[in-house]
């Protein structure tokens, strides 16, 4: 009897250990759309859950590596949200397609001009970048998650290698190995390069056979002239054999 009132006692403290536990997932991260090819170019989401029921997420702050600083960070626009970009001077000129850029973007903010990221639910914000580093595997954004109610959580704590998570993990991005299609080229745009290659290929081989079927067809022409001619010839022949024959 004691050990069924234990096993239900747990049935019904399971769920409510599992809602608990539950916020402690739901932290601020970051991921590609596709893959991050190092020395490429990646679309890159920053995904924002709210862990309030009592306040709303109305600002996000993204601290972009100052160790491998990015050339080009382009937000996209997100509606009911304000984005501002901040620039740094850098303490090495980067040189990108020849030229030197001596500053790149430190911070990424967004501001929402509304209600903002309400209980229940996440919002995503996402940023071009590039070209990134090929002497790293991951790169750290660091972030700050500001509420409503004035709260500020901080997800700046380094995740590393063979420990725990921390309570409050940085966003990682973590980079792939470098590829042909540095840019993220998608595999279905792959596929329809490959197969423009191709029909590239079967018009030069068909040109190729229409110009070696006009060949074969000039040269046609020209034995049936070449026949025509000696014809002729033989015709010139006979009738002037004939003449001096009659004279």
């Amino acid at each position: 009897m004691k050990a069924s009132r234990l096993a239900a006692a747990a049935a019904l403290a399971g769920p409510a250990v599992l809602l608990l536990s539950a916020p402690a997932f739901a932290h601020v991260s970051v991921q590609p759309e596709g893959t991050a090819p190092k020395g490429g170019y990646a679309t890159i989401g920053f995904k924002v859950p709210n862990e309030r029921d009592n306040a709303s997420t109305t600002k996000l702050e993204v601290v972009f590596p100052t160790d491998h600083p990015l050339a080009s960070v382009m937000p996209q626009p997100v509606d009911g949200w304000k984005i501002e970009v901040t620039k740094s001077k850098l303490d090495k000129p980067l040189e990108v397609h020849g030229r030197k850029i001596s500053e790149a973007v430190s911070k990424v903010t967004w501001t929402a001009d509304g209600k903002g990221i309400e209980p229940g639910y996440f919002q995503k914000f996402p940023v071009s970048v590039g070209a990134l580093p090929e002497d790293t595997d991951r790169l750290v954004f660091k972030a700050l998650q500001t509420y409503s109610n004035k709260e500020v959580v901080r997800w700046i704590e380094v995740p590393q290698e063979g420990q725990e998570e921390p309570d409050n993990p940085a966003p990682v991005l973590e980079l792939t190995a470098a590829s042909d299609h540095g840019h993220g080229t998608p595999a279905k745009d792959t596929k329809a390069a490959e197969g423009a290659k191709g029909a590239e290929n079967a018009a030069r081989s068909t040109a190729a056979d229409a110009s070696k079927s006009g060949s074969d067809t000039v040269a046609r022409v020209l034995g049936v002239a070449g026949i025509v001619v000696g014809a002729a010839g033989v015709a010139f022949g006979v009738l002037a054999g004939r003449k001096r024959t009659a004279a």
